[in-house]
């Protein structure tokens, strides 16, 4: 029972008749926008005629797409172009225009989201379809017909290993340090050996994972087998990976796992059937034993303890790590930790899922995570934030990498309590409990990892040039405020006036935002 009676239902009636969902979009969709240039401010979104008459939500991810779910339940993707290699297949081919993707017609979905070169979805009925590059994708039933020939798919695996350097290099590489920060500065050395023999490696890894360009690279969607009794409900997907979480609080991972970021406490390369990930049992405490010594709770390194909680309740996947909580509020992460995205005060690999010890005895809420970095917000609605920092998606106020979490103590969020995180690749966004947005971060785009020059900057945090036409296609929108083209170090406001914001969701270079405007 959930105690809810007759007067309140009626309210909520009454509101949803009186308010409309509509969904804003900023920043580089390559096949969205003509002569491809950025949206510098929120534009509306329409929603296809054949699609239903709202939005319910928005997805996070997608490398040059984005997609978002209709009240029928349509999984809605745009975006992408026939020239731009494997988003073109991995959206459904939708260009500018919005459109369902072709999943099954009797299937309804609830969640979704895109990784770099693959997306899943979770229905109403608790199962997964994924679709996309091949090795991210687990055996299954397959729908539809071969979406692409050789050719093109010869063209994309191509594209898709110059894209791998993307995930490992920044504009510049930090040392490998014990430390609580590095600077983006200091890229002699170790780190330069650790960025080589990542990259030389995923290369290799790339080529080993095609016999022949010949080979079909993209999977169809299918459906995940899982477990009998297993119903998800909700997915996360990163670089090469995904993370689904069961309604009984289970993880399952499958995909590319070298850095460990299946947490299955080796460095796997391709899990091809979801494993359960082992995160509710004896786990290592983080290398940052500061605050568990303080409490008397740690006296060795490393010391195996119970991880507060019987089940997990939230997921996310950066580039090559991720992480989970709790419902107890304790963050763990793995996977890749070359900048400090998993928080554990060094930048080695974690293989298993490990327990961010400095966050103890806070209670995390939420978490997101991007590219390099990871950002995460307490029950208290403080954020912390660590990893890479090259383009300051930390909000910091600086350029240094964190190993460690690092509270956002910026003037902008005084007195303010977060609710709603994510992250893109390089930037990040929040949603305040009173309504507000920031944004922070990469805002400029250069040069195209697929050998494409854009003369324009991508507005990943919405900041837009000084322009002097208004903005037609959004009622709600009057302006945004920042009125300059720099990348952002600190949260700035992103003001839509008119308009209650329910929820936000990064792509790799874009952003959505879901809204409520009165009709």
């Amino acid at each position: 029972m959930n105690g809810e009676g007759k007067e309140s239902k009626e309210v909520k009636m009454e509101e949803a008749v009186n308010k409309e969902r509509v969904v804003f979009m900023w920043g580089y969709l390559p096949g969205a926008l003509p002569q491809r240039t950025p949206l510098l401010s929120p534009v509306n979104v329409r929603i296809p005629a054949s699609a239903g008459c709202s939005w319910t939500d928005v997805c996070g991810g997608g490398c040059g797409f984005a997609m978002a779910i209709s009240d029928s339940g349509k999984l809605i993707t745009w975006g992408s172009t026939d020239d731009l290699g494997q988003s073109y297949v991995t959206s459904g081919k939708h260009g500018e225009i919005p459109e369902p993707f072709p999943l099954p017609t009797e299937v309804s979905v609830v969640k979704a989201a895109a990784g770099w070169a693959h997306c899943a979805a979770v229905t109403e009925t608790a199962e997964v379809y994924t679709w996309g590059w091949k090795e991210c994708i687990p055996s299954g039933k397959v729908f539809g017909d071969l979406p692409m020939g050789t050719s093109l798919e010869k063209d994309v695996f191509e594209r898709q290993n110059s894209l791998l350097a993307e995930q490992v290099s920044p504009r510049s590489q930090g040392s490998r340090s014990s430390g609580g920060t590095f600077s983006a500065a200091d890229s002699k050395g170790r780190g330069e050996e650790g960025t080589k023999r990542r990259r030389t490696s995923s290369a290799k890894h790339s080529a080993e994972s095609s016999s022949s360009g010949d080979e079909t690279l993209s999977a169809l969607p299918c459906l995940v087998t899982l477990n009998p009794g297993v119903r998800i409900a909700t997915v996360a997907t990163g670089g090469r990976h995904t993370l689904a979480l069961s309604d009984t609080g289970q993880v399952w991972g499958w995909g590319y796992g070298g850095e460990g970021q299946l947490g299955l406490g080796s460095r796997i390369r391709m899990v091809s059937s979801p494993h359960p990930v082992p995160c509710i049992e004896p786990s290592s405490l983080g290398k940052d034993r500061a605050s568990a010594l303080s409490r008397g709770s740690l006296s060795s390194e490393r010391q195996s303890f119970r991880v507060p909680g019987s089940y997990v309740k939230g997921i996310a996947c950066g580039g090559r790590h991720s992480a989970v909580i709790t419902d107890a509020g304790a963050l763990l992460t793995f996977g890749w930790g070359l900048y400090g995205q998993c928080g554990q005060g060094s930048t080695d690999d974690e293989l298993s899922p490990t327990c961010v010890s400095s966050l103890l005895g806070i209670r995390i809420e939420s978490v997101a995570a991007g590219l390099w970095h990871t950002v995460c917000v307490s029950t208290d609605g403080d954020v912390y934030a660590f990893g890479g920092n090259q383009f300051g998606q930390l909000g910091t106020g600086g350029d240094q990498a964190e190993t460690l979490p690092r509270l956002l103590d910026a003037p902008s969020l005084e007195n303010t309590n977060v609710k709603i995180v994510s992250c893109g690749a390089r930037h990040s966004a929040i949603i305040t409990e009173d309504g507000k947005i920031f944004c922070w971060g990469w805002n400029k785009y250069g040069q195209d990892p697929w050998k494409y020059i854009f003369a324009y900057l991508s507005q990943c945090c919405g900041v837009w040039l000084k322009l002097k036409t208004e903005i037609l296609s959004s009622r709600c929108l009057k302006q945004l405020g920042l009125g300059d083209v720099i990348d952002r170090n600190i949260p700035s406001q992103v003001t839509i006036e008119g308009c209650s914001p329910k929820n936000i969701a990064c792509g790799w270079w874009h952003t959505l935002l879901l809204a409520e405007s009165p009709t």
